[in-house]
C-alpha cells in the first residue's frame, strides 16, 4: 500500500506546474494511509469533518497542514480553531464572523476560501457568485480582525461532460479576478483559488486553479 500511495504522489506532483499545491484527501482514510503520505514527502492534507480532524491531528505529526474542506458547522468551529491551516469551505457572513471569534479565543488569524456554488447540482453548499459579491460589497468581513480571506474554493458538476467542467471552472476564475481587483488590489494574500478533484483537477489547473483536492487518486476508494 505503501508504493502505490508514495507513486500515486509522485505521478501527480510530476504532472503539476510550479506553484500549484497538491491537497491529499484523506478524509475516510485511516490514520496508517496518513503517515505513508507523510512519508512519501506530503504535508498538505484535507479532511471534511471536525470530529475526525481532531483525532487526526493529535495523533499525527504537528507540520502537517491540515485544510478543512468539507461543510464547517458553526458549532464545530473551535475545535479546528487552534491548529487549522486554511478552512475552505465558507459558505456565508454568519460563518466567517464564528470563524473570527474563535480565532481571537486562541489568538489566530485564520485563513480562509469563500466556496462558491456553480455546479448545476442543488446538492453542493456555497455562495453563489451574486450572493458573494453582494456579501464583500457590504463590507461587514472588513471588520474582522481574526480571518483572513485568502481567495476562493469551488466544485464542478459532477459530468462527464469536459466543456461544461471547463465553463464552469472558468466562471469561477472570472469572478476570482474581479473580486481580486475590487476588493484586494492592495494586498497580496488574495492568491488562493481551490478547485479541481481526481477526475477533473488538469481542467481545474488550465482554468486557473492554484490549489488541488485529491483523494480517490492518491488513497484509493476509502472504506466508510
Amino acid at each position: 500500500m505503501q508504493a502505490d500511495i508514495k507513486k500515486s504522489i509522485e505521478r501527480i506532483s510530476a504532472t503539476l506546474p510550479s506553484g500549484v499545491t497538491l491537497i491529499a484527501v484523506s478524509k475516510y482514510h485511516p490514520i496508517e494511509a496518513i503517515e505513508e503520505a507523510y512519508s512519501a514527502g506530503q504535508r498538505h492534507f484535507g479532511e471534511s469533518k471536525a470530529q475526525d480532524l481532531r483525532i487526526k491531528q493529535q495523533m499525527l505529526p504537528k507540520d502537517i497542514c491540515w485544510h478543512f474542506i468539507g461543510h464547517l458547522q458553526s458549532n464545530k468551529i473551535k475545535y479546528i480553531a487552534p491548529y487549522i491551516y486554511l478552512i475552505h469551505s465558507i459558505d456565508s457572513l454568519r460563518l466567517l464572523q464564528e470563524v473570527d471569534r474563535q480565532g481571537a479565543k486562541v489568538g489566530r488569524t485564520i485563513d480562509c476560501l469563500l466556496q462558491i456554488h456553480i455546479a448545476r447540482e442543488e446538492t453542493k453548499f456555497g455562495f453563489t457568485p451574486e450572493e458573494c459579491r453582494t456579501m464583500l460589497d457590504e463590507g461587514e468581513w472588513c471588520s474582522l480582525p481574526n480571518v483572513r480571506i485568502r481567495g476562493l474554493m469551488c466544485m464542478a458538476s459532477n459530468t462527464d461532460n469536459k466543456k461544461q467542467i471547463k465553463e464552469e471552472f472558468h466562471a469561477v476564475k472570472e469572478l476570482f479576478d474581479e473580486i481580486r481587483a475590487k476588493h484586494f488590489a492592495d494586498t497580496d494574500s488574495f492568491d488562493i483559488l481551490s478547485a479541481g478533484m481526481s477526475d477533473d483537477y488538469p481542467i481545474a489547473i488550465e482554468e486557473g486553479s492554484t490549489h488541488i483536492r485529491i483523494g480517490s487518486g492518491i488513497f484509493g476508494t476509502p472504506q466508510k
